[in-house]
C-alpha cells in the first residue's frame, strides 16, 4: 500500500510517498480502507521528532492521528464492528496511508450526511476536547470556558461543543478575520490577541475552565482570571514549556492546573472517551448543532503541502488528506 513515511526529522519536505508492506488486524482490530486522514500539529512533531513523537526508535514512522473510511477486514474477536462498516477513528500513528489497523473500541460510526473527509476531521479534537475539558476540568453547564487558539480544529469544536451542551464560550485569535468568524459561530466573546490584552479583557468574567495550548507568558494571566474553583488543561505549550507563576494564585482561589497528551493514553482511556462522546456528541453532530469546518484537504500525496498550511496558522478549521 501507498503510506507518507518520515525517515528521518526535518521540514515539510521529509514527508516521501512509499510503498510499505499491507498490515493485518489483530484479533481485536479492524482493517481500515482509508478515504481521508485528519491532519493536526501532533503530526508536525511526529515529523519533526519522530523517534521522540512518533515511536520510530530509528525506524520509518507514518504520521496520522485520525482517519475515516470503510472496514475492510476484522479480527476474529471483534464484535462490534463488520466489514463494509463506514467508520472514523482515532489511531495513534500509521494514518497517512491507505490502509491502517485500530483496536474496535477506537472507532466510531460516520455520522449521518458527513462526507469521509468530515468524518475524518473529527476524532482527535472531539477525543482531546472531551478528555480535557469534560472528563479531566469537569466542565458543567452553565460554566464559562476560554480556549485559546479558537479557530483553530480544537478550538472551533471545542467552542461548539460546549455552547451546545450550555457554557458560555470566549477565546481569542491572531486575526480580526479570524475574530469575526469566532462570532459569527456564535461564542460570547472573542478577542484578537495581537490587538487586545486577554487578561484585561477578561479579568472580570470570571472564567470557570481555560484550555490553552500557548503555554509560556499566557500561564500565569490565564491563573489570574480564572474565578475560584477555576480549572487550568494543558495540551500544549507553544510559546514556552516552562513558565513563571505565582503558587498563591492558585492556593488562594482554590484552583487546579492540569494537562495531557491523549496519543500515549490506554486503549481504556481512550475507549471511555470513545463512549462518551458517541453518546452525547454525535447526535449533536446528527442534527447540526456542531458542524466540521474544513479549511482544505489535499490529495495523500501532498501532505507537505498540508504541513506547510498547518505551520502557517493562517487555516480557519481542519487541514484534511483524501486518500484515493
Amino acid at each position: 500500500m501507498k503510506a507518507i513515511q518520515v525517515s528521518k526529522g526535518g521540514g515539510p519536505e521529509v514527508l516521501q510517498v512509499a510503498e510499505v508492506k499491507l498490515q493485518k488486524p489483530a484479533p481485536d482490530e479492524v482493517l481500515i480502507s482509508v478515504k481521508a486522514a485528519g491532519v493536526n500539529r501532533s503530526d508536525v512533531l511526529t515529523r519533526q521528532h519522530p523517534d521522540t513523537y512518533g515511536g520510530a526508535n530509528g525506524k520509518k514512522v507514518i504520521p496520522g492521528l485520525e482517519v475515516a473510511g470503510i472496514i475492510k477486514e476484522v479480527g476474529n474477536k471483534v464484535t462490534t464492528r463488520k466489514v463494509g462498516d463506514s467508520v472514523c477513528a482515532l489511531i495513534t500513528v500509521g494514518g497517512y496511508a491507505e490502509e491502517v489497523v485500530v483496536n474496535e473500541k477506537l472507532t466510531l460510526p460516520i455520522p449521518k450526511d458527513f462526507s469521509f473527509a468530515e468524518a475524518a476531521s473529527l476524532p482527535e479534537v472531539i477525543f482531546t476536547v472531551w478528555f480535557n475539558v469534560f472528563q479531566q476540568a469537569k466542565i458543567k453547564k452553565g460554566e464559562k470556558l476560554l480556549i485559546h487558539g479558537g479557530t483553530s480544529g480544537i478550538g472551533i469544536m471545542g467552542l461548539q461543543m460546549a455552547k451546545a451542551l450550555g457554557m458560555p464560550t470566549y477565546s481569542t485569535a491572531g486575526t480580526d478575520e479570524k475574530v469575526h468568524f469566532l462570532t459569527d459561530m456564535g461564542v460570547n466573546q472573542a478577542i484578537n490577541y495581537k490587538k487586545r490584552d486577554f487578561e484585561e479583557v477578561f479579568k472580570d468574567e470570571k472564567i470557570d475552565v481555560i484550555l490553552d495550548m500557548v503555554g509560556g507568558e499566557y500561564t500565569q494571566k490565564n491563573l489570574d482570571i480564572l474565578a475560584k474553583n477555576g480549572r487550568l488543561a494543558y495540551i500544549n505549550g507553544m510559546n514556552g514549556l516552562k513558565p513563571e507563576i505565582n503558587l498563591w494564585t492558585i492556593m488562594s482561589k482554590n484552583l487546579i492546573l492540569t494537562g495531557s497528551l491523549l496519543k500515549p493514553q490506554s486503549i481504556e482511556v481512550k475507549a471511555k472517551i470513545a463512549k462518551e462522546v458517541q453518546e452525547t456528541i454525535w447526535p449533536l453532530l446528527e442534527d447540526k448543532s456542531i458542524k466540521p469546518i474544513i479549511h482544505k484537504t489535499f490529495p495523500l500525496a501532498e501532505a507537505a503541502d498540508a504541513h506547510r498550511l498547518m505551520e502557517s496558522s493562517d487555516h480557519i478549521g481542519k487541514i484534511v488528506l483524501l486518500v484515493e
